[in-house]
């Protein structure tokens, strides 16, 4: 197995060899081949590899990666809500997001964190941020239109021109076009109104060390409300060469509930944790909301029951 270890990794430092001479990370043939095999090589689970007790070297190279990872990612995105938005006035953006790449991943990524959040809340959220939206908010869209059709979603980003697009994205829809509303802003300066929401995700590329995502953390607990709900996505095993790790320890103020490792094709982790000292049953500012429905679709009962949940799926039982 270490032998086998050894040659996937001096396989990613191949592929980041060839990705870091790249003149460009926008989409492009040879942009496209060399991710979707990093993305390949790193999709496997079945492995003992940590990536933090690799040696220095091997850490500031992964370091890097997510760097790069993170940058092309944003082009692509940029690239694809970019021609949505110039489809003609009569056509709506959001019958065509099949056309992105990894549309499927975030339908089911969407549908497990939908219903992690079930297992862990009692009413449906009415107002939901995503920091780091980015230019293609799809994990808002996908919750919005599949999964939460009565609940508000603030989208927050750093970067104005991510927002426009993403806006462009919305507009034309008669129903998201009202319930998707974008803010341009730095999240570690947006200090008012963040105790407003039940809900808040940060992505995974908020963060892209380990300080500045434990620095991010640290914002939220400080100014979300008692009670709220924070998902973060996170990495497992060779997956961590894609996307930084949050762990237990970089949820000060919080009480972890659950940290779930996808085994398919869906990249990111999911940790779920709910700021100390507040209700389960009732929504910030002690607002109750609706009752979330059993779902009949969802597998993900199935899913932890299986032989492998140990590796898969970390339950937190509740701090008193």
């Amino acid at each position: 197995m270490a032998c086998q270890n050894n040659l996937v990794v001096k396989q990613i430092i191949d592929l980041y060899d060839q990705i870091s001479k790249l003149e460009c990370l926008k989409p492009s043939k040879n942009v496209d081949t060399l991710f979707g095999q990093l993305v390949s090589t790193c999709l496997p689970t079945d492995t003992n590899i940590d990536v933090t007790k690799m040696s220095d070297e091997v850490k500031d190279m992964r370091s890097n990666l997510i760097k790069l990872c993170g940058e092309a990612e944003g082009y692509l995105e940029q690239h694809f809500s970019t021609i949505l938005g110039s489809l003609p006035g009569d056509q709506n953006p959001l019958d065509h997001l099949n056309i992105f790449p990894y549309y499927n991943n975030y339908l089911k990524l969407g549908k497990l964190e939908f219903d992690l959040l079930s297992q862990h809340s009692s009413h449906v959220p009415n107002k939901i941020a995503f920091v780091g939206s980015g230019p293609m908010p799809l994990t808002s869209i996908v919750l919005a239109k599949f999964h939460l059709p009565n609940t508000t979603f603030h989208n927050f980003d750093i970067d104005a021109h991510a927002n426009i697009l993403a806006s462009s994205l919305v507009s034309r829809d008669p129903d998201l076009s009202k319930r998707m509303i974008f803010h341009t802003t730095d999240v570690l300066n947006a200090t008012e109104g963040l105790d407003q929401y039940d809900v808040v995700f940060l992505a995974a590329l908020v963060g892209m060390d380990k300080e500045a995502k434990v620095k991010a953390i640290e914002h939220l607990e400080k100014h979300m409300a008692p009670g709220a709900t924070l998902m973060l996505r996170s990495a497992h095993a060779l997956r961590a060469f894609l996307y930084p790790i949050v762990d237990s320890t970089d949820l000060k103020g919080f009480q972890l509930l659950t940290i779930y490792h996808p085994t398919d094709d869906v990249v990111n982790s999911v940790v779920i944790a709910r700021k100390l000292g507040g209700s389960t049953t009732t929504g910030v500012n002690g607002t109750r909301g609706c009752m979330f429905m059993p779902c009949n679709c969802s597998k993900v009962h199935a899913i932890m029951n299986n032989r492998c949940k140990k590796m898969m799926i970390e339950e937190f039982s509740a701090i008193e």
